[in-house]
């Protein structure tokens, strides 16, 4: 039997699949717009993109890492680099256009 070990934060953005990262926190306002945002972005794109939600209370080391200085802060990464980054909630649409051009550069 394989055993799936957690992957962490550094693991996980390496890889060749898009992934969002929703640093946001319990405090915020806007914040508590992003997920229904996210679930419609994750059901059109399905696989091809991960999101991750990053409380930026419980993780200071990744906020501070990224100079996270207000929320929510949308990041993709690919393969470890980022490659698009904005600060305030986005709607679906805008993001998942974002999104495809990141897809489609491969």
């Amino acid at each position: 039997m394989e055993q799936s070990k957690p992957r962490n934060f550094a693991d996980i953005i390496q890889g060749d699949t898009p992934v969002l990262v929703d640093f946001s926190a319990e405090w915020c306002g806007p914040c508590k717009m992003m997920p229904p945002i996210l679930k419609e972005v994750k059901s059109s794109l399905g696989e091809k993109i991960t999101i991750l939600k990053m409380d930026i209370d419980k993780n200071p080391s990744v906020a501070r890492a990224y100079q996270i200085q207000s929320v929510p802060t949308l990041i993709v990464f690919k393969g470890g680099e980022v490659k698009w980054r904005q600060s305030g909630v986005l709607g679906a649409g805008p993001l998942k256009s974002v999104l495809d051009d990141i897809i489609k550069k491969g």
